[in-house]
């Protein structure tokens, strides 16, 4: 089979050449005639030598490797061999030759001139290259135009994505805010519904402790315990039926089935907690109550429970629970308590303010019945009015701010001033301070203790120079509890003071003003004692043997620096007749106040 294929190939290439060897190297003679005129343009033969030549390549190896038949494909093989020849020839002269216009342009006119004709010769590729140059400028402006315009679309796309983001923020706060909006309102309406719903519980609490209140009073009325209790105003009744005939036990059972109704009202569990610290003390009350105050919600078995603590824990607790329930008024008699005469011993005046602003308080919630929803027992109601009438009418006016304040007396001495200073209770220490700043100084203790604080008594005076212009004295001392007091400020004047003393003087010692013959000197009237107080005389107009006041006593001026001394060249006395037998004085004093006329009759 291969001797006869090998033998066969000459004679099929023998017979495809004289079939196509013909038409195929016409086509491609032609084919390189036309490559050669439009060469101006582009070098036509060389595309066309070089894609036949790869053609031819592919059919060769088609047929040596049987991928195709040798008889169909030779023709096309021979076509591709020609016009890669006639091509490759045509462009091998025109390299050497260097004819741009082609070699058959050169050696026919008229083909040149059909060249120019055409348009495709050497003088329009000038132009034509110019032209692309421009074109290529243009190409390139627009480009960069484009490329601005397409910075100028992107920032406004940017811009535009900005906005974009902010107005979907804007919306989301928007919406954030309605919903805020729509939660706090929705807020409102559940404390409105909730403060509804409280007042209707507290008044339907109201109206439980009235029904347990009139059950309450119809049994106590009857007598005797009931057999078999159901309702709270019967365990109370019970509670009370034993607990007065000496039954504990049954008492204490009474009041912790009572307790177990939660009933908010007072009066019940305070009897209760007086039980347990007899039977338990107060650690046994107070734990009871916890476990009570642990499981219900009344008020009241809360405010019991912080009764069964100690002193200042006790007070503390109890202020807490008046801070958290500001209108629950049986706290504020409570809290009274605390500060009472029964509860201290003694009391300051920090305390008695304190007691009369918490029974003012109590006191204040009886007007329209604002109490008897705190009571099932009303007479128990009435025993704590009448203790606080009674004690707010005790402790007096003890809450007006301008009572009760430190007093400061000045008396004048020729070396200067002693400053008495008198306090509205019992104090352990006192100290002052001379303006407006600056440290306070103690006046110290005296030598003895206050049988009132039992401790040393603070020195009640200070003393100051003469030479003290006016100016604020601030006091301030310890209570009996060692709680600070003040400051308080006195003005003090040194002229008014000096006046305000000599007439206080004058006041108290009038019998004093006037002497008939002292010592022995008939027919003398001294005045010496108005002379030495004179510094508060404004004038002094005298009478003999009851006439009209129609004579003025002369006296030299106040000398503050030395207010006591007379001068030497001033006699403090002056003659009469043996027929004088009274005289009449009336002082006005610089404040312009007339004392009376005093009569001092002659011995």
């Amino acid at each position: 089979m291969t001797d006869i294929g090998a033998g066969a190939a000459p004679s099929l290439i023998r017979a495809s050449l004289s079939r196509t060897g013909k038409w195929a190297g016409s086509i491609a003679f032609i084919g390189g005639a036309v490559s050669d005129i439009l060469n101006p343009l582009a070098p036509f033969a060389a595309y066309i030598a070089l894609v036949a030549s790869i053609a031819a390549v592919i059919i060769a190896i088609a047929i040596v490797l049987r991928l195709v038949l040798a008889a169909k494909a030779l023709p096309a093989l021979v076509f591709a061999t020609s016009a890669a020849a006639v091509a490759g020839g045509v462009y091998a002269v025109q390299k050497e030759t260097s004819s741009q216009n082609g070699i058959i342009a050169g050696l026919v006119p008229a083909i040149a001139q059909l060249q120019k004709s055409m348009g495709i010769v050497a003088e329009k590729v000038a132009r034509i290259e110019q032209t692309v140059t421009q074109t290529q400028k243009t190409v390139e402006e627009v480009k960069k135009s484009t490329d601005t315009a397409a910075q100028k679309t992107d920032q406004i796309a940017s811009v535009q994505q900005q906005q974009t983001a902010q107005g979907a923020q804007t919306q989301k706060t928007v919406e954030a805010v309605k919903q805020t909006t729509e939660t706090l309102a929705a807020g409102q309406q559940q404390q409105v519904a909730q403060a509804e719903k409280l007042q209707a519980t507290t008044e339907q609490i109201a109206a439980s402790i009235d029904t347990i209140a009139k059950g309450f009073a119809t049994l106590a009325a009857q007598g005797g315990a009931i057999a078999e209790p159901k309702r709270p105003d019967e365990f109370y009744h019970n509670a009370r039926v034993y607990e007065l005939s000496g039954d504990m036990l049954n008492a204490r059972r009474s009041y912790l089935a009572f307790a177990g109704f939660d009933v908010d009202a007072i009066d019940p569990y305070t009897r209760f907690a007086t039980l347990l610290r007899v039977q338990d003390g107060k650690a046994g009350a107070r734990e009871v109550f916890g476990a009570l105050a642990d499981k219900g919600k009344a008020l009241s078995i809360k405010l019991v429970h912080i009764l069964q603590f100690d002193d200042a824990q006790r007070l503390d607790k109890l202020s807490a629970f008046i801070s958290t329930n500001p209108d629950f008024a049986p706290a504020y008699y409570l809290e009274a308590q605390e500060f009472s005469e029964d509860r201290l011993g003694s009391q300051t005046l920090a305390d008695k303010r304190s007691e009369a602003q918490a029974l003012t308080k109590f006191v204040s919630y009886e007007k329209d019945g604002g109490l008897l929803k705190y009571f099932v027992d009303q007479t128990q109601l009435a025993d704590w009015l009448d203790r606080s009438r009674s004690r707010l009418a005790a402790l007096g006016d003890v809450l007006d701010p301008a009572r009760f304040v430190p007093s400061l007396t000045p008396m004048r001495s020729n070396q200067g001033w002693s400053m008495t200073i008198s306090l509205p209770e019992p104090a352990t220490a006192i100290s002052w301070r001379l303006g407006d700043t600056g440290p306070f100084t103690d006046t110290g203790p005296l030598a003895l203790n206050d049988q009132r604080t039992g401790k040393p008594m603070p020195n009640p005076s200070f003393e100051l120079p003469d030479s003290t212009a006016t100016t604020t004295i601030a006091i301030k001392y310890l209570d009996i509890r060692g709680r600070e007091t003040g400051p308080f400020d006195i003005r003090f004047d040194p002229d008014a003071a000096l006046q305000q003393g000599n007439k206080q003087i004058l006041d108290q010692f009038w019998t004093s003003w006037i002497a008939f013959d002292a010592s022995g000197n008939h027919g003398l009237v001294y005045f010496t004692q108005m002379l030495s107080y004179r510094c508060a005389i404004k004038e002094v107009r005298y009478s003999l043997n009851g006439a009209v006041l129609d004579k003025v006593l002369a006296m030299p001026p106040c000398n503050a620096k030395d207010p006591y001394a007379i001068p030497d060249d001033f006699q403090p006395y002056f003659k009469v007749a043996d027929s004088v037998k009274s005289m009449s004085v009336q002082v006005t004093y610089t404040d312009g106040t007339k004392s009376p006329v005093r009569e001092y009759k002659r011995q």
